[in-house]
């Protein structure tokens, strides 16, 4: 079957749209519905364009490496996979074009870069504050949640980075790049697959048991966390042999007691402590070397979400003082099924917010 007939297949099922490209110059796309403005990105998968629509509304579009058969499966998975999603914090498809050379995807276009750039590039002086990187944690939590729990059929990502992870404007957490995601199907835990992911992000029982679950997302959204709270890369080839990966790096730190160490200088101060450290052990649970020793993602989502309630509350009761008198007399109660229990096992109905916010 044809390449253009599984996708129009797809178009019907999943109402993804057609984009149709009148023309096409050398570098410049003269086209009858998308004016591609700028490259936006170069990538070993392709490059993204910067586009803008009839109605002035601004989208990125995917164009893959031309001769390459794996990226043309890529693309038809990415269709497949995010066709299925809707989440306010995954980017949203908006339709793709097969009248061109290669097929091209078109996205809602996110202004912000990645988190990687906002943690590590040169493009941003990191301003992320460790409430901006805190929600920004329960964000992705809660979008890898709704992948694993609540969309129509499950789906792994299989490639949680931060890279992976758009901010716009508002530094709103964008979950992207789905061609190595995979549909799971309802009677099947795992999946046997060839490499998929990124080094220092890669579940460690891949390579002794080639399997893939969804617990493999729970242990790379773990290394993003830690990410968030040290500041440091992933892999770092300039830290010591024995360190050189954040997860050893992280948990040697917090074996020894020094987790202080490693904080992010530019987060750590008095009032926050406490809720970076839980923040830490919840890092440590998501990367435990066995994937049926971590939580799963909704439990994860559920253990931050109940951490920025006490953040928040924390920072009320210090704002109106007057009222703390009455407060600490009373019951406060959190959001329903949030507790700060360090087990998982009855959490089985937490995070919703974040599940059914992709309904």
């Amino acid at each position: 079957m044809k390449l253009q007939h599984i996708v129009y297949l797809l178009a019907i099922f999943f109402v993804v749209a057609i984009f149709v490209f009148a023309c096409i110059e050398e570098n410049n796309y003269l086209v009858w519905i998308i004016i591609i403005l700028e490259s936006w990105v170069k990538e070993a998968k392709g490059t993204v364009y910067k586009g803008i629509l009839p109605n002035n509304s601004i989208v990125a579009i995917k164009k893959t490496r031309l001769g390459d058969n794996n990226q043309v499966e890529q693309f038809i998975n990415e269709v497949l996979v995010l066709s299925q999603i809707n989440h306010r914090n995954v980017v949203k498809l908006l339709g793709c074009c097969l009248e061109t050379e290669v097929p091209l995807l078109v996205y809602e276009f996110i202004s912000g870069g990645s988190l990687f750039d906002h943690l590590h590039g040169s493009l941003f002086a990191s301003s992320l504050t460790w409430e901006h990187r805190l929600e920004i944690a329960i964000e992705v939590a809660g979008a890898i949640a709704y992948l694993h729990s609540g969309a129509s059929i499950p789906i792994i990502h299989l490639d949680i980075k931060t890279e992976n992870i758009l901010l716009d404007e508002n530094l709103t957490a964008k979950v992207a790049d789905f061609g190595a995601s995979k549909l799971m199907s309802m009677d099947k835990e795992q999946l046997t697959t060839m490499v998929q992911g990124t080094l220092g992000y890669l579940d460690p029982e891949y390579y002794t048991t080639w399997l893939l679950n969804e617990k493999s997302d729970v242990y790379s959204f773990g290394v993003v966390l830690m990410e968030l709270i040290s500041g440091q890369k992933a892999l770092c080839f300039e830290r010591p042999e024995t360190s050189k990966h954040l997860v050893s790096y992280f948990l040697l730190a917090t074996k020894e007691n020094r987790l202080h160490e490693i904080i992010d200088d530019q987060v750590l101060n008095e009032d926050n402590q406490r809720e970076i450290h839980e923040a830490a052990r919840v890092a440590v649970e998501c990367t435990r070397p066995k994937g049926e020793e971590r939580p799963r993602m909704i439990e994860v989502a559920a253990e931050l979400e109940t951490l920025r309630a006490k953040t928040t509350k924390h920072n009320w009761l210090d704002q109106y003082p007057e009222e703390n008198e009455h407060l600490l007399g009373s019951n406060i109660v959190s959001a329903p099924g949030h507790t700060s229990s360090r087990g998982y096992d009855n959490k089985k109905n937490v995070a919703r917010f974040d599940i059914e916010a992709g309904r």
